[in-house]
């Protein structure tokens, strides 16, 4: 706080000083019989002038000290703020601390019941998931038993709308724990030539069923990541390939790398995706011309996925032409740069 801007706060003050001093000033030098010198009248307004300069300066630096103590506590603490604020002085700054009191505990008990609702939904969002899996399990098991009973046609598009069930159940579950993040993942160094056939392998009966090949490159790097989490990413970006990539039509896997990062690439030969529409694949709920004309997509995949990337400290980014391909890229920036 300034001395100026505490002048300021005290304007009031300070014209009444002057009020007075010229009041008392006036009745002694026109008080009739009264012998005062000019040198009196200067001497009396002096001294009163000193003193009110010296009560200014006691109450600013008081003030000050006041303050400086509420700026270290906003600067060092601010989630536990009313606990370090310094004594009130007077009863004005008793009645702004009760306030501030007042409104913490307000806020803190909000918070806390926001809180647990919040937990209350993620475990009923987790016994949901497990709950709903338990069918679709049984039901890739049905389908498995019963190939040669019926028609494998029928099984495969049965088997396909299951699995596309499982992934939105995956969704779900992963977009609830997405807050939770910093407590469940471990970063370690992955090989991910071993991690990209595993992702293949889990999708391998719609390559099939829909007939798209698949070419894996030698992906020779290693990268620091969390395996789980780095699966579901790829997970998203390998199903939206297969979604918008037609029978007959082809998906590349394979690494690049240079001097200032790696980079893993899914490549597609599909349907594309049109120019005004690649800035805003990522965002929330964005579903785009391709997701009203060939699926029905929740616009939530490519969201997820470089959100989760980008905590895991990685980034996305893609490129395509519309009816010729689309490439998703997943960087992995090298460390130190």
């Amino acid at each position: 706080m300034r001395f100026s801007e505490y002048l300021a706060d005290r304007k009031y003050l300070l014209l009444f000083y002057l009020i007075l001093m010229s009041f008392i000033t006036a009745v002694i030098a026109l008080e009739p019989g009264q012998r005062v010198t000019v040198d009196n009248i200067i001497y009396i307004n002096v001294v009163a002038l000193v003193l009110l300069v010296i009560y200014l300066l006691g109450g600013y630096i008081r003030r000050q000290r006041f303050y400086r103590q509420i700026q270290q506590s906003l600067e060092s603490n601010l989630a536990g703020i009313v606990h370090t604020l310094p004594q009130p002085g007077n009863y004005e700054q008793k009645l702004y601390r009760r306030l501030l009191e007042m409104i913490y505990s307000e806020q803190r008990e909000y918070l806390e019941a926001l809180y647990e609702q919040r937990k209350e939904n993620l475990e009923f969002i987790n016994s949901w998931v497990h709950e709903i899996k338990t069918p679709l399990a049984a039901s890739h098991l049905l389908i498995e038993n019963s190939r040669g009973q019926y028609a494998d046609e029928l099984l495969d598009s049965l088997e396909e709308e299951v699995t596309r069930m499982d992934g939105l159940v995956e969704q779900v579950l992963y977009h609830a724990r997405m807050d939770d993040f910093a407590r469940d993942y471990l970063i370690q160094e992955y090989e991910l030539q071993p991690l990209v056939n595993e992702l293949v392998k889990g999708q391998a009966r719609l390559f099939i069923s829909r007939k798209i090949g698949v070419n894996i490159g030698e992906i020779d790097i290693s990268v620091l990541t969390d395996r789980k989490w780095l699966l579901f990413i790829l997970n998203q970006v390998l199903s939206n390939s297969l979604k918008y990539t037609p029978a007959g039509g082809l998906i590349r896997i394979y690494a690049e790398e240079d001097a200032r990062e790696k980079r893993l690439v899914i490549a597609d030969n599909g349907v594309g995706i049109k120019a005004e529409d690649i800035e805003r694949v990522f965002a929330r709920g964005f579903t785009g011309y391709n997701g009203r004309k060939f699926s029905k997509s929740t616009g939530m995949g490519l969201y997820l996925a470089r959100t989760l990337a980008r905590k895991l400290g990685h980034e996305m980014s893609i490129d395509s032409e519309l009816g010729e391909y689309t490439r998703v890229y997943l960087h992995f920036p090298r460390l130190g740069l």
